[in-house]
């Protein structure tokens, strides 16, 4: 029979890899060419998400009238809370762990 802290820190399921990042930075990649960094406060099994001293990335892709060459943008901000909504969510990156 394991014992309750190797269930904690056991991956089973996806959703435990998330809950193993609770109170840690994690990085979002979203819909529309956003990227978000911050420290996961709380999720759902719907991957909505609270995050808090978050650093909101998001790259934008201009076409030059002229020459036609695609100019790449990016901007970012930081917010302090920022509530997620799973559906716009592609990928999540726990922290690195060392063994």
């Amino acid at each position: 029979m394991a014992t309750q802290t190797e269930d904690d820190t056991t991956v089973k399921e996806p959703l435990d890899l998330i809950r193993l990042s609770l109170d840690e930075r994690i990085y979002v990649k979203c819909r529309g060419d956003r990227e978000l960094r911050g420290k996961l406060h709380a999720y759902d099994q719907h991957l909505n998400m609270i995050l808090g001293d978050v650093e909101e990335t998001v790259t934008t892709v201009e076409i030059d009238d002229e020459t036609y060459e695609e100019i790449i943008k990016t901007s970012k901000r930081a917010v302090q809370y920022l509530f997620v909504r799973g559906d716009v969510v592609i990928l999540v990156s726990p922290p690195l762990r060392s063994a």
